[in-house]
């Protein structure tokens, strides 16, 4: 079983142990968490020298951590994160890290809510760095636990994302914050819609934020909906 230090368990750190406990050797570290039912918590120490280290905080600690672990890092050490953009991530790692250790951008395209019912069918992204091999990792995601992998680069990854999900998470936003009355009867579109609101009703701000401000591509999108969104309301007036 590959030696894996888990480090952050926050909503998604505490998903990914649960999922990952039962095929890998899982160590973790979070300062805020002293214990987790079925994974070993232990010092940042003991978990950034395994071979295997996933790295599960937010896009803006990124650099922080990555120098925080980086006097434990075993040469040649797998480094991965799960941030939702990829440039800005992959970069401060590359800055933080050792030289010799490997890097692996990832991107769960899925969260505590949407995996509710498990992870099977569910998308991942993998972004490699020139020179690492995915294939291993790819092959553990897709055959033990069941998700769709994609292989990309960190830069059309952002560029695909700032539509895929900032736009998206942008737009449904705006109908959560419009508190609408629940309705007697809805059509299919309003509950589909309704439906990609609440799946992101419970994100926390910070993510909302690292998903629209970290991504190098979505400020761009972003003026292009507004703008579109005030020409329609020019021509309905």
């Amino acid at each position: 079983m590959a030696q894996v230090g888990l480090i952050g368990l926050g909503a998604f750190g505490q998903l990914a142990a649960t999922h990952l406990s039962p095929h890998l050797d899982l160590v973790a570290h979070d300062p805020a968490v002293a214990a987790m039912d079925g994974v070993a918590c232990v010092p940042l120490a003991e978990a950034a020298s395994r071979p295997v280290v996933i790295l599960a905080v937010p896009v803006q600690l990124i650099a922080e951590v990555c120098q925080q672990v980086a006097p434990f890092l075993s040469p040649g050490a797998l480094v991965l994160d799960v941030a939702s953009v990829k440039l800005k991530p992959m970069a401060a790692m590359r800055a933080h890290l050792p030289a010799g250790t490997r890097i692996l951008g990832t991107h769960p395209l899925f969260g505590p809510q949407s995996a509710a019912d498990g992870l099977g069918g569910q998308s991942i992204v993998l972004c490699p760095e020139p020179g690492v091999d995915p294939a291993c990792v790819a092959g553990f995601l897709r055959d033990d636990l069941r998700l769709d992998v994609h292989i990309s680069d960190a830069d059309t990854h952002d560029r695909t994302m700032a539509s895929v999900q900032a736009l998206t998470h942008l737009v449904s936003k705006v109908i959560t914050d419009l508190d609408l009355p629940a309705a007697p009867y809805t059509t299919r579109s309003y509950d589909l819609l309704k439906q990609a609101a609440d799946l992101v009703a419970g994100d926390s701000d910070e993510l909302f934020r690292a998903i629209e401000r970290h991504n190098p591509y979505a400020g761009e999108l972003r003026d292009r909906f507004f703008e579109a969104a005030r020409a329609l309301d020019a021509r309905l007036e």
